[in-house]
């Protein structure tokens, strides 16, 4: 008799609540250094620069936070891999960086940097400093370690027999993990910085104006490049769609991306819902709106995104090995006579990469960045449109609204999928 096909155990939570600490920690060090580099920062030297000290320093506290808790965090899994009972061998762990391999020179190589990611941050959370020259270098090498703490994740440990193949799956996995940490990072700190009292009120509606534009161009960057590699991965690990239901880590994916899906609808409520009616809100002098909107719905969408990306990031470690495998190890085991252990079950090679496999990831390239192109430009045409009827409609039953603060330069451009929609 055929023996059973073997189950695929998602394994213990422990060990993803392990792994996910340390994701949460490295991302979000990446994504908060990067929300001021790429956002904050400048939209708040350039529109309200009495508000730059204290942009700065909170989200510079945040980042120290990170950086300083993501080095035990990769500690405590080197040292829960290194256990042999399930427990945590920390003498292990510790002896393990630097060893001379290279997964120890990487493991190394994620704790120092983040740690130095943290000192270079560390003095920004002086306002002196934080308002001074010095914070463009500090964030920017600060930047750098961390991505590259980031990396060393994936970075391979062994000599790739085919470096092209290396390469290009290493380039994949940068840009998921980058991408997914300057999003997701970056709605962490846009929830810091929604908080009452966290932007001074001189220039704050200015500054969030720059800043949510700034933001919306970034996020749309990191949509398009987590959704182009998770093709890629998907293509590498799946064989069509009937393996999302009749395999483990189809079915976990299958989750991964529901959630995913989540993200980009809240992110299309804001961009096409949103956020043209706040700068038509703006345009009409309507402060009581405004501060509802302010207050209460920007911080509830954001935090619930937060919260969406913090469950994809639980569900991710329970990905262990693919679905191909799975399978393929299924069938050999119905097949065979005798019952087989799983450490022994044959696994099939990796995918190779052909002509219409190029020809077909350049389409969906193209295709990607035409469509977050294209919704940017929609979105803005929306927000555009409903700021001229507002403006051609002036509301003369509340003349008092219309206050010097009231009015903004110019409507800030439409926000990306990462729902940064708080108004000017």
């Amino acid at each position: 008799m055929a023996a059973a096909a073997p189950s695929t155990p998602l394994g213990p939570f422990v060990d993803s609540l392990v792994s996910w600490t340390t994701w949460v920690t490295l991302m979000g060090l990446v994504g908060l250094i990067a929300l001021a580099v790429l956002s904050t920062g400048p939209a708040a030297a350039r529109t309200a620069p009495a508000a730059l000290p204290a942009v700065t320093t909170r989200i510079a506290w945040a980042s120290v936070v990170a950086g300083v808790l993501a080095a035990p965090a990769v500690l405590t899994e080197l040292a829960h891999s290194a256990s042999k009972s399930h427990g945590y061998d920390w003498s292990a762990a510790w002896d393990s960086l630097y060893d001379g391999t290279n997964a120890g020179r990487l493991s190394g190589l994620e704790v120092t940097l983040v740690l130095v990611a943290a000192a270079l941050v560390a003095p920004l959370t002086v306002r002196s400093v934080a308002a001074g020259r010095a914070r463009t270098w500090l964030l920017g090498a600060g930047l750098a370690a961390a991505s590259v703490a980031l990396g060393a994740t994936k970075f391979p440990t062994k000599v790739p027999a085919d470096w092209g193949r290396g390469s290009f799956d290493t380039l994949v996995w940068m840009l998921h993990l980058l991408g997914g940490g300057v999003w997701f990072g970056g709605l962490a700190g846009l929830l810091l910085l929604a908080v009452p009292g966290a932007v001074p009120t001189a220039g704050r509606r200015a500054f969030w104006s720059t800043a949510v534009r700034r933001f919306s161009v970034a996020a749309m960057v990191c949509v398009a490049a987590i959704t182009l590699s998770g093709l890629f991965l998907y293509w590498a690990h799946v064989d069509g769609l009937t393996q999302l239901v009749t395999t483990m880590y189809g079915r976990v994916l299958g989750v991964k991306i529901l959630i995913f899906g989540g993200l980009l609808l809240l992110g299309t409520f804001n961009q096409f819902w949103l956020h043209p009616r706040l700068d038509a809100l703006r345009d009409e002098g309507d402060q009581r709106a405004l501060v509802t909107v302010l207050l209460r719905r920007f911080p509830l969408v954001v935090a619930v995104e937060v919260v969406l990306a913090l469950a994809l990031l639980l569900v991710a470690p329970f990905l262990h090995g693919s679905a191909r495998n799975q399978a393929y190890q299924a069938q050999v085991s119905e097949q065979s006579a005798t019952p087989i252990p799983a450490k022994k079950l044959p696994k099939l090679p990796a995918k190779q990469v052909s002509t219409s496999t190029w020809v077909w990831g350049t389409l969906e390239t193209v295709a990607v960045i035409a469509l977050m192109g294209g919704s940017y430009q929609l979105s803005g045409r929306l927000a555009r449109r409903r700021s001229a009827a507002a403006t051609a409609t002036p509301d003369t039953t509340a003349p008092e609204a219309a206050t010097p603060e009231a009015a903004a330069p110019e409507a800030p451009a439409p926000v990306a999928t990462a729902s940064a929609s708080l108004p000017g």
